[in-house]
């Protein structure tokens, strides 16, 4: 009879928790982990948790003693995430007459006869929800709005702003857990709650600025985090993953797996605020100072300073235009090759790219993460100009990184077919181009030129004015030097069997 007394016994804890840890990922979810107090009795226990986000994903949730010296045993978790608001008071009071105030201050009294399931927009109060909302009797499909009777008369909609009694003792005011633990003896321990949440994401941005017409640079790198899990985090440790992380997403009412590349952070010429490491087949970046996130906000990080990080300037014509007539088509070998007039339209734009390699010698080697990269460049008045923008992707170290970052003023490009046969019974083709590049700086500039050979895998080059090298099984470069002021021209032929 004792033993049976002592196992129903039960308890209520408030806990209380220590400054808060999160893994942030590029996905848009977290890994928040905390340690909340639990002082346990024999038998069964009630606990209550209230400091979940609102975007917290309650199957996830982990609750462990770290030290494994106290066995818990759950026996039911509850989430409750529906906290008071307007919407539900509303259907909490559902067939109840409650007080309305006017917009003159008059009282008067409404019985709610439907609450109603008027969407209330995101980051909107009560009051302004109150105030702005327009309802009407014709809803989208599934919506419907509130329905009080006041005064004898319905109406659609709220007559004044609502008076709801006293909160009930049991109301929610937070997203809550509530568990009912089994523990075999008393215990009072620090225990680790861990659980997934929405709204959270993080990534990296670069700016690189060159001074004159150096090409040695200064890169800085910040970190974005911005948190909208719908609750702040003071003196949080974060870490930030980078890699390639399977995780199922909900898309109406069903699971489905989804694969996004995440950021990572770098290293810096003083030691940055931000540490990192290989965890799994992942990178793990963890800032070494805590740091508060409000919620719904964007925080910025420095995490990476490198100066004479050595940078090469590229120039790249890919003078082949396809017509907008065979660009959304999915075209076959055969059908290319008996459409004469596909790839000979000329584009003459001449890409400008940045080169440099991530690595030790280099002021970098450590990985890089997906991100935008801005270039910067000193003019001889030390005025700072804008130059160019693209994106990297996740880099190793060690690693070459080119980026585009526009098309070059000076230098342009032409090119033209000057032969094309077909004989169909020996399945063969030839095809023959003239490319030009013109230069029209003061000083010689290298350029790769770059041609798509897209009619058969199978192809032979035979006569060349210069040496290709090929670049992969339908793409070869020319590496031309072209003076000041003059014009180089390349020409080729190739030879095509199937």
């Amino acid at each position: 009879m004792i033993a049976r007394s002592l196992l129903l016994l039960v308890f209520s804890l408030t806990l209380i928790g220590a400054d808060p840890a999160l893994t942030i990922y590029n996905q848009n979810f977290a890994v928040v982990r905390e340690t909340i107090a639990l002082d346990l009795k024999p038998g069964v226990n009630h606990v209550r948790h209230t400091g979940l986000t609102a975007r917290a994903e309650p199957d996830s949730v982990i609750l462990r003693d770290p030290t494994g010296k106290v066995g818990l045993q759950i026996l039911e978790q509850n989430y409750m995430a529906d906290p008071v608001s307007l919407r539900n008071l509303l259907a909490q009071y559902e067939g109840k007459t409650i007080e309305f105030q006017l917009n003159d201050g008059k009282i008067i009294s409404g019985r709610i006869i439907r609450a109603g399931s008027e969407p209330i927009p995101a980051g909107t109060n009560n009051a302004q929800w109150y105030a702005t909302a327009t309802f009407s009797p014709q809803s989208a499909p599934g919506v419907t709005t509130p329905l009080i009777e006041s005064e004898g008369k319905l109406r659609f909609g709220l007559p004044g702003a609502p008076l709801f009694p006293a909160l009930a003792a049991d109301a929610i005011l937070k997203p809550t857990l509530d568990w009912v633990i089994r523990s075999t003896q008393s215990a009072k321990l620090d225990a680790e709650l861990g659980y997934l949440s929405g709204g959270m994401s993080w990534k990296a941005d670069y700016n690189i600025v060159a001074t004159d017409e150096s090409d040695t640079v200064q890169l800085i790198g910040w970190v974005t985090i911005d948190n909208q899990s719908g609750r702040a985090f003071t003196n949080a440790r974060i870490a930030l993953m980078a890699g390639e992380v399977n995780k199922q997403q909900p898309v109406n009412g069903r699971f489905m797996m989804q694969s996004g590349v995440m950021g990572g952070l770098g290293g810096a010429l003083n030691p940055p605020p931000v540490s990192e490491k290989t965890f799994d087949d992942y990178h793990l970046y963890t800032l070494q100072n805590s740091t508060t996130l409000p919620d719904r906000e964007t925080k910025q990080v420095e995490f990476l300073r490198a100066g004479d990080v050595k940078t090469k300037r590229i120039y790249v014509y890919d003078g082949m235009q396809v017509d907008s007539r065979f660009g959304n088509m999915n075209w076959n070998y055969d059908q290319i090759r008996n459409t004469p007039e596909y790839g000979t339209q000329s584009n003459p734009k001449v890409w400008v790219m940045r080169e440099f390699v991530n690595s030790e010698a280099n002021h970098l080697g450590i990985p890089l993460p997906q991100g935008n990269v801005r270039f910067y460049r000193r003019d001889t008045n030390s005025q700072l100009e804008f130059t160019g923008e693209n994106e990297i992707r996740h880099t190793p170290k060690d690693e070459t990184i080119q980026v585009y970052t526009g098309s070059a003023f000076d230098i342009v490009g032409e090119r033209r077919r000057t032969d094309y046969q077909i004989n169909h019974g020996n399945r063969t083709a030839d095809e023959a181009f003239e490319i030009k590049v013109r230069n029209h700086k003061h000083e010689p500039v290298e350029v790769r030129v770059v041609e798509h050979l897209y009619r058969g895998y199978s192809w032979n080059i035979g006569i060349e004015t210069d040496q290709h090298v090929k670049k992969d099984s339908q793409t070869v470069e020319y590496r031309v030097t072209v003076k000041a002021d003059e014009e180089k021209i390349v020409k080729y032929s190739v030879h095509y069997t199937w």
